[in-house]
């Protein structure tokens, strides 16, 4: 149910800043009628737009600010300069104090990333977030995390992603228990670094409401072959990047064939629904939208440099899960992890602060 909820939008966060942010929530608002937004940014550049889209102004309120982040900021810069009174910040802060269900910005992930953190602080039982998005594939879509918040967790912490996306999943796609895989090298157990096979092992022996499934490969995100796919953020940053990069590859491709011949642009009128809904498909507008997972709080990640289209479907997932109480979800799953301890004896789950005390 969406009536009742309130969306925070960090107005001055992306490439295009407000334009998009508003042309975003008036899409929204179509298809959420009952949802309302607390936009944050400068107003003098806000409220001409919301003139524009009486639509979306009819259900919004404006915060005044005139302090932003920029896209190149450091996140300790980010902190020192914008703490409590950016754009950014008190779009995150709406959501702590209870005024927004959600918050959505397209702003500088690693500054969204640290003042995120900082303000709702980690869940019980987690280490380190996660940025989690859904992934188009053969068979629909599939949930991939990390794509960027954590470099380099240890196994223990590759197991709370499994377990906070296996919670996502349940929420999003409404699955009893979600298959979950590892990205490795390969899919033999002897294959992979010592935290990837640790964490496989302690997954194999947890008793968590998944199908733990095992290695996964590279190819397997695309085919589907898993509900969650879970890797560190070096490697599942790069994963993104480069299916992005693949994608718009295939459509110049795609564009060169249709322009090169005679034939060829009349085989086109005749394909052209097909090629519609190809595109369609390929559209990462579509799929945009991460959120922050292992927060006390919801925040979603927009691209950056994405459309009102996009950052309407960013909305969307904001909406999606603030309306499927996730968070209360994912802390009855991390409450199992307890008492878990790394293969072959290691440390018990415990709350680490260092990454917080790095940022502020």
């Amino acid at each position: 149910m969406t009536r009742g909820l309130t969306i925070a939008l960090d107005g001055m966060g992306g490439d295009h800043g407000p334009a998009t942010v508003i042309g975003g929530a008036d899409i929204a608002s179509v298809r959420h009628p009952d949802v309302r937004f607390l936009i944050f940014g400068d107003e003098a550049q806000m409220r001409p737009l919301l003139n524009e889209h009486p639509r979306v102004a009819a259900v919004s309120e404006i915060v005044h600010t005139e302090v932003s982040i920029a896209m190149d900021d450091k996140p300790s810069q980010a902190l020192r300069r914008g703490r409590k009174t950016s754009s950014m910040w008190l779009a995150i802060d709406a959501v702590k104090t209870g005024r927004a269900q959600a918050a959505v910005s397209a702003g500088n992930t690693g500054a969204l990333m640290a003042m995120a953190k900082v303000i709702l602080k980690t869940m019980p039982n987690v280490e380190r977030p996660a940025l989690a998005a859904m992934w188009p594939t053969a068979r629909g879509e599939s949930i991939v995390l990390d794509l960027g918040a954590t470099i380099g967790p240890d196994a223990l912490q590759l197991v709370q992603f499994a377990v906070m996306g296996e919670a996502y999943a349940r929420v999003i796609f409404g699955l009893e228990h979600p298959t979950v895989g590892l990205l490795n090298i390969g899919e033999e157990e002897v294959k992979g670094t010592e935290q990837v096979k640790d964490a496989a092992q302690m997954l194999r022996d947890a008793k968590l409401p998944m199908r733990f499934h095992g290695f996964v490969e590279g190819d397997d995100i695309s085919k589907g072959t898993v509900d969650v796919v879970v890797t560190d953020g070096y490697t599942g940053n790069i994963a993104l990047k480069t299916a992005e990069g693949t994608v718009r590859l295939i459509v110049e491709f795609l564009r060169a064939a249709m322009a090169s011949s005679i034939l060829s642009r009349i085989g086109y009128l005749f394909a052209q629904g097909a090629f519609r809904a190809l595109s369609k498909k390929l559209d990462p507008r579509a799929s945009n939208g991460a959120l922050f997972l292992g927060l006390n709080g919801l925040v979603v990640k927009s691209h950056g440099g994405t459309d009102g289209l996009g950052y309407a479907a960013a909305i969307d997932v904001a909406i999606d899960v603030a309306s499927a109480d996730l968070l209360k979800k994912i802390v009855t799953d991390l409450d199992a992890l307890k008492n878990i301890e790394l293969a072959g004896g290691g440390r018990k789950n415990s709350i680490s602060e260092e990454s917080e005390a790095a940022i502020s």
